[in-house]
């Protein structure tokens, strides 16, 4: 599972979509819908707000939004969609950490938007976050790049 701090604008359309069904079963695991995946990594950020469910949902929002750019059609009844504005921090090395991943799945699977993404340097984060000066986050699974 891999619930992207970068925006969804650099995901290649696998990504995408890989990233829509991965939030969307984070949901299910912060809803206590599913017994798998209830202490992985990727959902401490969310469980440490005072409503999870709130800022997966404002997550999805936005991966929505994203897909509705490209034209895609995600099914908007999988999530409740917030009014309200919410932000989660992001640290800075994680952010770059998260763009050399991805860089390496692009690089294999796309290598046209491999070479556009490459050139970012400083990642946007998903509208959700906010990105504060830090290291890479405790909660990230750190393989070699």
């Amino acid at each position: 599972m891999r619930i992207w701090s970068i925006h969804p604008k650099y995901l290649d359309t696998k990504g995408l979509v890989a990233l829509w069904r991965e939030t969307l079963l984070a949901r299910k695991v912060l809803n206590g819908k599913t017994k798998g995946y209830t202490n992985h990594p990727q959902l401490e950020r969310f469980k440490h707000t005072n409503n999870p469910l709130k800022y997966i949902d404002k997550y999805l929002e936005f991966v929505f939004d994203e897909a509705n750019k490209r034209g895609y059609h995600f099914d908007e009844t999988k999530f409740i969609p917030r009014d309200e504005h919410l932000t989660l921090t992001v640290n800075k090395e994680q952010m770059q950490y998260e763009l050399k991943h991805l860089l390496v799945k692009l690089n294999f699977r796309e290598p046209k938007l491999y070479k556009q993404v490459s050139l970012v340097k400083q990642p946007a984060p998903h509208p959700l976050f906010k990105v504060i000066d830090g290291q890479i986050e405790n909660w990230e699974v750190v393989k070699s790049i």
